[in-house]
């Protein structure tokens, strides 16, 4: 099968016309390899792995040397580059001599299994040198290759009432993973994912923290995967697992870190209610096939006979989705809002002062009680409201009143 365009390419694309340094993390095989070789014609870029030993090698034994001999009229591309913390600064003087020069932008493209953030050597020693994208698995619109990203679809187009076709979420839920198992439905999954995990944890995690018990890690993600999209209560969770809060905190960073992990802040602004809001974020993972996975329970089973976890895995779902989106678009907040008396909305996004709610529902016909969280996030932010919105597993847009629509889960990816 060819390749599979990411939403992020033009983006990235542009950008290496307009700066130095491009740095792409992301999960370890969610693609990133394939879109920066992607990004420039090959012959006009040139490509090294440290996940090479030769390579790996070289680069630790004099990092300087092995910067210069970079070829200087070539895009560089340099994968999984945490693994080589000594030529950062090397970077840096290389890029300053480039601007000497007059040449300042394409200069090179890092890849990383590890965020940024985990990196403080690398970004202190780029900072205002470099511009930072996070690449995810495929989303559903990528798998589906339509090109949708549909938080930009909510904030900039009409919301209008349309029917659409009917779709398989179970198998858009099962593709919308990493490219190696979304694209080859002969591997076996389980093993993919218990690989996956194992090769995570003895290199990945291992960049930026220290994991001296592996088999915590892992009973660790399995607890965590039972609470997905529920409030965090780290103390409770550390007991549970059986681990010290401080090597908790240091694990659960470590998984979020290397993107297996991420949290929803709580929504927490001005606004027009006398209500206690909870502070507490939400918990998701970054890929639902992984979730499951960790759940030790097929999708297929979950779906077809658990209604209630499947309700969650539903929720994880949309909340990669909105990630994977986000991703491209700048200057977006996500958040979740939750009154301390328990009315909710899933999601929040606020982008140029305008705020979308997003509720999601399995169910396969809304109702007027779905949007109870919607209308009074409202009440909240008043003109500032632009649209609510309940995701469900149906087929038609419904309107359910001004400013408030019922969307089928279809929308995040057909045109």
């Amino acid at each position: 099968m060819g390749y599979f365009r990411r939403n992020l390419e033009n983006w990235l694309r542009q950008t290496l016309h307009t700066r130095p340094l491009v740095y792409l993390n992301g999960p370890r095989q969610c693609g990133k390899s394939t879109l920066a070789k992607n990004a420039y014609p090959e012959e006009r870029h040139n490509y090294l792995s440290f996940d090479t030993p030769v390579n790996l090698t070289a680069a630790k034994s004099d990092p300087v040397k092995f910067i210069n001999s970079l070829p200087i009229d070539r895009l560089k591309i340099i994968d999984e580059v945490q693994l080589v913390p000594e030529i950062f600064p090397y970077l840096k003087i290389q890029i300053d001599k480039y601007r000497e020069k007059g040449k300042g932008t394409g200069l090179f493209l890092l890849t990383s299994s590890a965020n940024l953030m985990a990196l403080p050597r690398l970004a202190e020693a780029l900072v205002g040198r470099m511009s930072v994208f996070t690449l995810l698995p495929f989303s559903s619109s990528e798998y589906m290759q339509t090109g949708v990203n549909f938080i930009t679809r909510l904030f900039g187009e009409k919301t209008e009432y349309r029917s659409y076709n009917k779709y398989n979420l179970l198998e858009i839920i099962e593709n919308a993973t990493f490219p190696e198992p979304a694209l080859n439905h002969n591997i076996d999954r389980e093993q993919w994912f218990g690989d996956y995990l194992s090769i995570l944890i003895q290199r990945d995690v291992r960049t930026v923290t220290d994991i001296r018990e592996p088999s915590k890690m892992i009973m660790l993600f399995s607890f965590l995967a039972m609470r997905a999209g529920g409030l965090l209560n780290n103390s409770q969770i550390s007991q549970e697992a059986g681990l010290d809060i401080k090597t908790y905190e240091r694990y659960k960073a470590a998984a979020i870190n290397t993107f297996v992990l991420f949290e929803i802040p709580a929504w927490a602004k001005q606004n027009h209610l006398s209500k206690r809001f909870t502070k507490s974020p939400k918990l998701f993972f970054t890929d639902t096939n992984l979730l499951a996975y960790l759940l030790r329970r097929k999708l297929k089973d979950i779906y077809d006979n658990d209604r209630t976890a499947m309700g969650r895995v539903f929720e994880n779902f949309i909340a990669t989705e909105i990630v994977k989106n986000a991703s491209s678009i700048t200057g977006l907040e996500i958040s979740h809002f939750r009154t301390s008396d328990q009315k909710e909305v899933d999601f929040v996004l606020e982008k140029d002062n305008k705020v979308i709610g997003i509720e999601v529902k399995l169910n396969s016909t809304p109702n007027i009680n779905d949007f109870n969280g919607l209308k009074l996030l409202k009440e909240a932010v008043k003109e500032r409201f632009k649209l609510g919105v309940v995701i469900y597993s149906g087929t038609t847009m419904l309107p359910f009143g001004e400013d408030f629509w019922a969307v089928p889960v279809c929308c995040l990816w057909e045109k």
